[in-house]
């Protein structure tokens, strides 16, 4: 949030900003989404709806698991929310208690980290490394001092944009099943992967996980504010208990419109979105070495590169205010995501224009080196 005030200001005084800090689509919702938005002004009274949300938006969420994954998934085990932020403190709230250990990886997306502290769980953290994709493994649960009551999972992840092995994946549910640990599988990126490294879901293995989704990232509908999970029975009344007094329930507008995002009409849209990162993710992957960013994490799938910057500084934030300031480029400093080892780290978005991307290549090409060094 600070880089996005930091761009703002920039872009009010220079009108040169190229931001490639921002996790979100450069693109609006489809137009199908744009269409149905239109006609629900004129034809839907929008006031509140049911707590877990429109029953055509759940049966049309569980059609695309259904369909996507090859699963069973019911309209009942839809819960729509208001966006993937408030599906996790809902569930959160739910399923933890205060003093309860949950499990994140570093790095990884900070609310998780944030919101669990926030409501007193012990959060513990994963250090995941090239070695592992960034990922966790059953050998780390495996050392832990007992079984956690959580593993959080995001494939692909943010920062990183990898993604768990589906073996590796089914072989995590299958230990938290047996442990009596919950898995929450934050899917909110899946559409989006290249290569031959596929996203499968937690429900193919375990029913007893929780899976969140979203239609920010692939659905390109950030502002939207509207996600969902697939929860287990146990976890249902729990949940509509806090949705009815948290949030009544999800936007309405943003609901009826939602619907229209799993049409082929959209889906045929949002490909071409996919095929537009896939450019810009080839432009970043093959200029960014020369530039003195080493060591890329797999970018599997998501939107983003995750890069060592440790040959050009030892203060990442430093470093990208001073690059936001010398060039109009924004990056994200990669201490938010890993506060042990992101000072030496930074995520590139590659979610807007392939001139964009090009151009910010240009300008950091540009630098002499020794303004690229350290600070």
């Amino acid at each position: 949030m600070d880089v996005w005030k930091a761009a703002a200001e920039r872009r009010r005084t220079h009108g040169d900003v190229l931001s490639l800090a921002a996790g979100q689509p450069s693109t609006p919702a489809p137009r199908p989404v744009l269409a149905a938005t239109r006609s629900a002004l004129d034809t839907e009274l929008l006031g509140y709806t049911e707590t877990f949300g429109i029953p055509e938006l759940r049966t049309a969420i569980a059609r695309y698991h259904a369909t996507r994954y090859d699963v069973e998934v019911d309209a009942d085990d839809v819960v729509v929310t208001t966006g993937s932020s408030g599906a996790f403190t809902l569930l959160f709230l739910a399923a933890f208690d205060a003093g309860d250990t949950v499990v994140v990886t570093r790095p990884g997306y900070p609310a998780y980290r944030n919101t669990l502290a926030a409501l007193g769980c012990a959060v513990v953290e994963l250090e995941c490394g090239a070695d592992t994709r960034f990922q966790p493994t059953v050998d780390m649960l495996e050392a832990l001092p007992e079984p956690p009551a959580g593993l959080i999972v995001a494939s692909p992840a943010n920062p990183t944009g990898t993604v768990i092995d589906a073996a590796e994946l089914a072989a995590l549910a299958r230990w938290c099943d047996e442990h009596g640990t919950l898995l929450v599988s934050d899917e909110i990126y899946h559409g989006i992967e290249f290569g031959e490294q596929r996203t499968s879901s937690a429900w193919e293995t375990s029913r007893d996980a929780v899976v969140i989704g979203s239609v920010s990232k692939y659905f390109s509908m950030t502002g939207w504010r509207l996600g969902w999970m697939l929860a287990p029975p146990r976890l249902r009344r729990p949940l509509q208990r806090l949705a009815s007094n948290m949030t009544v329930c999800p936007p309405a507008i943003s609901q009826h419109a939602a619907v229209a995002a799993f049409t082929d009409a959209s889906r045929a849209e949002l490909s071409g979105h996919v095929a537009r990162y896939a450019v810009n993710r080839g432009l970043l992957l093959k200029g960014l070495p020369d530039l003195g960013f080493a060591d890329l994490a797999p970018a599997d799938g998501a939107f983003y590169v995750y890069a060592d910057i440790g040959g050009l500084t030892d203060d990442s934030s430093a470093w990208c205010a001073r690059l936001l300031h010398e060039t109009g480029v924004a990056l994200a400093p990669g201490i938010d995501f890993d506060p042990v080892r992101g000072h030496r780290t930074v995520r590139l978005s590659f979610a807007g224009a392939t001139a964009d991307v090009e151009e910010a290549i240009a300008r950091l090409r540009s630098l002499p080196a020794r303004n690229r060094g350290r600070n």
